[in-house]
């Protein structure tokens, strides 16, 4: 990960460990997601018996509004759903990340 973050030139000094931010989303207004599945994915901490169960991940469904940006409608590396997708919180913006994010900004500012 912090490859693709030094390939996007995202300053180091910005990025936060999941355990330093996890604890934010629950005041947190708005997560945008770009691209992730398995790492986003409840189903490792609500779902015993899940392939991923137990699983660190950041947990942006805590958030009051979450908006995730894919490709399409695929599974991540554990090939299973995620529930996130179809929380009430959740909307989803299929295709090219640069294009949605283009046209999700001017809406939440």
């Amino acid at each position: 990960m912090n490859v693709l973050l030094a390939e996007a030139k995202v300053p180091y000094d910005i990025v936060l460990e999941m355990d330093e931010i996890n604890d934010d989303f629950p005041s947190t207004d708005v997560a945008i997601v770009i691209g992730s599945n398995d790492i986003v994915n409840p189903a490792a901490q609500e779902d015993p018996n899940s392939p991923i169960a137990g699983m660190p991940v950041l947990e942006v469904w805590k958030a009051k509004q979450v908006f995730v940006s894919k490709r399409g409608q695929g599974t991540g590396y554990s090939g299973i759903e995620n529930p996130l997708f179809y929380k009430e919180n959740t909307r989803m913006f299929y295709g090219d990340a640069k294009k949605s994010i283009d046209q999700l900004l001017p809406m939440i500012e």
